[in-house]
Formats: structure tokens, sequence, C-alpha cells
């Protein structure tokens, strides 16, 4: 069955409300958008929208005038050096309000609490470094606590597409700001599902990282152990843009980590579901799953695997019937006594059930954690990754507003287990739901799995009608925080290659095109499957310049990369044309004896394409 496309039931929306990252750099380049320009029609959408209570607070249009200005002269003096120094060149973006943006307040949208920042945290200063213009401050559940969008002082945020229904939370304004296209990518955090629940309920990526992955360093927190800056963008491969530049270890951040990455999946997905999905009797949103999920089912290599889902929803329950409402306590210190009148009624009551817990109660949730997420591994042993309805139902503002507390429990079925439990989430768009309500799936994974997630990702959403670039995200895994090691590879490896996806699942990334010494002939190796050839060092003056391809890999993943390279190959040391010396790929001289020698034809990929006109069928 074909996608629906999302502008049939978005009245309101335009072509450029669904602008992409990538689109609007192309357009940088071709000189068909300038950041000027760009920042003079954000700021006519915004006025235009009737849409205020999306926003907390704004940079100013004089400023941001300014600041495009100045990307302007710089783009015209230095052209496409600009976007390789500045990655997020002119994008404009959001962040939730309880992440410091220097001279900025942060509210927590709760005014008694406002406090001006005196620098921008460091994930908003990384993504200004990389060219991204703030445009704001977004509305949020108080101190996001909550999964509904309701609970703030400045307003209820109504949803982008339907505005009698919940945009969810706790990053309401940020999820809504991005997809009315008033900037193309925003921040917000999850602790419980903050960073997903909106993005299912508007028609968006929600990028959930790995716990620590992205420092947290200048954000209020709501659960200091368990908090996550996400990201919302409409593709998820301008979520992994957006990660790429903002993800890094932070030593002013006590959680912040070095998470091990996991490679992608290029041979298809073993992927685990819900035995039974709970949608509290919503038809819709189970209808509109069950299609979703049938769409993936029926993708090339894809297998399914139901599995009880009590393990997780155990864990859920934790989250806001445990200790850990505690950790909402201590983030708010002693104005949650001093300035109690101030904190919204809901977040009151949720937080002040701190004082039902002691000590003994943590240690004993804690140990219930860990026998949880033991059997949650068990489960999950032979799957890529989980596949689960982002959202469970989806209510309007009315029927959330008489009853708060259950609703809001109902959305975060799926949601509030993921970070007890250490792991990453993507939340994509799924098929929309026969009353033109948007729906969505989440992909979860163990901590590290994030471009896994985000590979998958991509090639799903492009399946239910996004415009992605998967292939784009298999290439570029995050920069490395750990050893790793250059691969010079020459044949069946190289881009395009059958065996490339080795590389690929072992969390490589190409760093070169470029050629041996010229000292080495090729060989086509006789009775290899794949067909392979074989590389070897002659004498000075009797070789040849080979074309081959620089890779890097995690070192922990060399030796099992190693150890599946059958005989006559192996790896040894390779001198490239600058002279440099790295591992690659050489054959023993046992092997080339009766091969083809093909050293004129200058490489791999040329020799198979002399191949291919006689290999044509006529």
């Amino acid at each position: 069955m074909p996608a629906t496309s999302p502008l049939l039931h978005q009245p309101a929306a335009t072509a450029t409300d669904r602008l992409t990252i990538s689109a609007l750099l192309q357009a940088y380049r071709s000189g068909a958008a300038t950041p000027g320009k760009m920042i003079a029609d954000l700021l006519a959408r915004i006025e235009a929208s009737g849409r205020d209570e999306v926003w907390i607070s704004r940079v100013s249009a004089k400023q941001l005038k300014q600041q495009a200005a100045a990307l302007d002269l710089m783009l015209q003096i230095k052209g496409e050096t600009v976007f390789e120094a500045m990655p997020l060149f002119g994008i404009p973006f959001a962040v939730k309000d309880n992440i410091d943006v220097a001279e900025m307040a942060t509210t927590g949208a709760c005014p008694e609490f406002s406090r001006p920042a005196s620098a921008s945290a460091t994930v908003v200063q990384r993504l200004q470094a990389a060219g991204a213009l703030l445009v704001g401050k977004t509305n949020l559940d108080q101190f996001a606590t909550g999964l509904v969008g309701v609970r703030s002082p400045y307003g209820a945020v109504r949803n982008a597409i339907k505005p009698e229904y919940v945009s969810g939370g706790s990053s309401s304004g940020s999820a809504v700001a991005v997809a009315l296209g008033q900037v193309l990518f925003s921040l917000g955090t999850d602790t419980a599902g903050s960073g997903r629940v909106p993005a299912a309920f508007n028609h968006l990526v929600g990028l959930k990282p790995t716990r620590g992955l992205i420092s947290a360093q200048g954000l209020l927190p709501a659960c200091r152990t368990l908090d996550c800056i996400s990201i919302f963008a409409h593709d998820v491969a301008d979520a992994w843009r957006v990660l790429h530049s903002a993800a890094g270890n932070d030593h002013q951040d006590a959680y912040s980590r070095k998470p091990a990455m996991l490679g992608v999946k290029r041979r298809g997905y073993r992927i685990a579901v819900p035995e039974q999905p709970e949608f509290y009797g919503d038809a819709l949103a189970r209808d509109a799953y069950q299609r979703t999920l049938a769409r993936i089912a029926a993708m090339p290599g894809v297998t399914l695997t139901s599995i009880p889902f009590d393990v997780f929803s155990d864990a859920a329950q934790l989250l806001y019937h445990g200790p850990w409402v505690g950790e909402r306590r201590a983030a708010l210190g002693d104005f949650f006594v001093e300035h109690n009148a101030a904190v919204h009624p809901v977040v009151r009551q949720i937080t002040a059930q701190a004082d039902n817990y002691d000590a003994v109660d943590t240690f004993h949730a804690q140990y219930r954690l860990a026998d949880l997420r033991r059997e949650a591994e068990t489960l999950l042993d032979g799957s890529d990754l989980l596949l689960v309805p982002t959202t469970t139902t989806f209510p309007t503002i009315a029927e959330v507003e008489a009853d708060p507390v259950a609703r809001n429990s109902q959305l975060g079925y799926y949601t509030n287990f993921v970070n007890l439990m250490d792991m990453a989430a993507l939340a994509i768009p799924g098929d929309w739901r026969s009353d033109g309500l948007p729906a969505g799936v989440t992909l979860i994974g163990p901590a590290g799995s994030d471009h896994l997630l985000a590979e998958a990702g991509a090639q799903f959403q492009r399946l239910l009608g996004g415009a992605t670039q998967a292939d784009a995200i298999a290439t570029a895994p995050l920069p490395f925080n750990e050893p790793s090691v250059k691969v010079c590879v020459v044949g069946a490896h190289l881009s395009g290659q059958p065996l490339n996806w080795q590389l690929l699942e072992a969390g490589a990334r190409r760093v070169a095109v470029t050629s041996t010494a010229a000292t080495y002939r090729l060989y086509a190796l006789a009775g290899t499957t794949p067909p392979k050839p074989g590389l070897a060092r002659t004498g000075a003056g009797d070789g040849a310049a080979i074309a081959v391809e620089l890779w890097e890999m995690p070192l922990r993943q060399f030796g099992g990369f190693v150890a599946a390279i059958p005989a006559p190959l192996g790896i040894g040391t390779v001198e490239l044309a600058d002279g440099s010396m790295v591992k690659g790929f050489i054959c023993e001289p046992a092997g080339i004896a009766g091969a083809a020698d093909i050293t004129h034809h200058g490489g791999w990929a040329a020799y198979l394409a002399a191949l291919a006109p006689a290999n044509a069928p006529v």
C-alpha cells in the first residue's frame, strides 16, 4: 500500500514546512537561498502562525538578522569551505526551556523559577559552533514532568496537525516548532519519553540517544541519572546530522560518557515486537501500528519475533511509582517548599510522592530494576532491535484536562522503561491513523546502538514515505571516541562491493580514496567467492600504484574482522602513495600462482568494469 502524504492531513502546511536540513544546505550551495532570506521568511512564518504558546522566549529579530547577515558574508567570502567547517551552516533551531542559553532566562516553564543563564549548555555551544542559528526557547510541561504538553503557565501547546489534540510532552514546544516549519530541528529532553511522544503526535522523528552521549551540562534536570537531551527533525538523516555536531564527551558533565558504538546491519533485521500490544481500547492506533508493522515485515531480510512485554511495562512503572520521583524532588531543591504554590498542581502532586519513599525503598527498586534488565537482555538476545508503537492512544486536550494523571500514564507505556534500562531509541512516523492523526513507531536498542537504529530507522522511514538518506547514515558513524585502526581495502570490501557490509557492520567509516605506492601488482584470484583480488608487493621498478580505499574501524572490532578473512588473503602492512604505512589486505605467494595479473587496470573496480561488457546479456 502506498504511503499517504502527510500534507493531505495538514491543510495549513506547505512544502517548505517539511524542508529538510540537507535540502536547505543544498539551496545555500546553489545560491537559491541565503541565511538572510531564510531568516526573514522564518520570522514571517512565526508571526503569522498565531501559535504564541510554542515559545517562552525568542532571540530578537534584529539579532537574528545580524547573525544571518554575517553568515551571508561568510558564504560569499569562503564559498563551499564553510560547509566543511560548519556542517549546520545557517540551519535554524530551537531549544527546550530547561536548557541554558547564555543571556536568556531558563524557566522550566515556571516564571517564579526563572533564572538568567551565564553560559550556554555544552550542546548549544556545539551546535552554534557548527553554524546553527538559535531562534529561541520553547514551552514544555513544567519542569519536564509530563507527556502531554498542557502543564505550563505559558499555555497548553496545541498539536501542529489538529489543534484540539495534545502535542505531547514534555518537549511540546520543541516538537511543534519543527512541525510548523518555524525551525528545521530542535532540542528536547527525554527522561520518560518526552523526546518521542511529541514526535509521534506531530509526525516527526525523535532521536533519544544513549544516555550520556550528548552532554547534559547546562540542563535543568528532571531525573539527573536518566535525563537525555533529544533531537526533533523531519527526517532521520537530519537528526543524525545534528547528532554528529551535538554528541561528544564532556568533562563538565559527571554523567557524560563514551559508549562503545555498535555497527549497522546490512543483511536484514531481526526485530522483536510486543506479543500483545496495548492501546487502551484505541482501535485506530492499533490499526495504524499493524499497517506500519506489516509494511516493515515485508522488507527483504526482516524477521519478526513476538516477545512478552511484562518485563518492560514492569520497569516502566518504577519511574513514577517508585523512588525515582525523588530525583524530581531533588532537582527542585528548596524551591519546591518555598514556592510550592508556583508549581503546577499535577507536577506538584507527582513530585510530592517522593515523601513516600526512603533509602531502603530506593535500594529495593534498584535490585528490582537489575533483575528486569537481565530478563530483558534474555528476551532480546538474538534480536537486533525492539520495535514498539510510540504511543498507545491520542487524547484531546480536553480529555487530558479531565483525567490528567491516568491519560499521561497511558502515553508512557512504551517509553518509560527505556532510560531505566539504559537503552537508545528512535521514534519515526508510521502510517497515518484513519482519522487523519499521525502515528509512529519507535526502534529501541541497547546502549551504543544509536548508529544501528538510525540506519534502520532511515530505511523504514523511506519505506513509509519519508524523504531520507539511509545510505548516507550507514557510511557515517559518529566520530570515534575509542581507539581505532585504519585498514586499506583493495577488492571485495570496497564501497559497493559484496563484502563491504563487513566493514559497515564493524562500525567502520571510509576516510580516503587513494592508491598504494607504485610498488605493487594486482592479481585476479582463481576460484574465490565472491571474486577477489590479491595484492602483492614487488621490487622497485616492477610495480604500479593500485587504487584502494582507506577505512577506519574501532580497534575492538579489528580482531573479528581479520578472523573472517579467508586464505590466501590476510592483513599485513601496505605502503600508500603518500609514503604512510597502514594495515591492509595482502596475498600469500601461493595464492598468486596461476592468477591473472590485472595490474594494468590500476585497481579492482576498473578491472570489473572492463569485464562488464563481456559479461553483459546479449
